[in-house]
């Protein structure tokens, strides 16, 4: 079993801040800059413990990033998420190669339509004011633990 241990520590510490982004916009719907900041900057230490090389491979990881963030950051502008959730996700989305960013989008996607259905109608039971926010840092934390074994399972290939 020749397992990168550095990469697999940094899949189980990234488990461990997408279960902290989930729990604290869950209670407060609020995901601190301070944990997107550090799940951002443990992807380059996962690049280098998986040997990827600077040009394309860690090249295209930025780039997704900076798509991801682009395109969600539009959404937020038309109040369809919040900055917590476009930073988080944008941070995520150094991690997974491209496909497996796809599948991470698409299935946050539909949890997040889960999420957003369940908010709003405990929203509704409780009969509260104005709009119902979102805890779609849950969605974007569900998807990304289908990343996460992906992620683990090519550190022990």
């Amino acid at each position: 079993m020749g397992g990168n241990y550095l990469t697999t520590a940094l899949t189980v510490i990234l488990a461990g801040l997408l279960v902290t982004a989930a729990v604290t916009d869950l209670r407060s719907r609020i995901i601190s800059n301070k944990l997107n900041l550090a799940v951002a900057l443990l992807a380059p230490l996962f690049w280098f413990s998986m040997h990827w090389d600077p040009w394309p491979t860690m090249a295209i990881q930025v780039a997704q990033a900076v798509v991801v963030f682009a395109v969600f950051t539009a959404m937020f502008a038309l109040g369809m998420m919040g900055g917590g959730d476009v930073k988080l996700l944008a941070a995520v989305a150094l991690w997974p190669s491209f496909g497996d960013l796809v599948i991470l989008i698409v299935l946050m996607s539909v949890i997040g339509g889960v999420v957003t259905l369940v908010t709003a109608i405990h929203h509704r039971m409780t009969k509260r004011l104005g709009r119902p926010e979102i805890p779609y840092g849950v969605a974007i934390s569900i998807a990304a633990f289908w990343v996460i074994p992906v992620l683990a399972w090519r550190t022990i290939s």
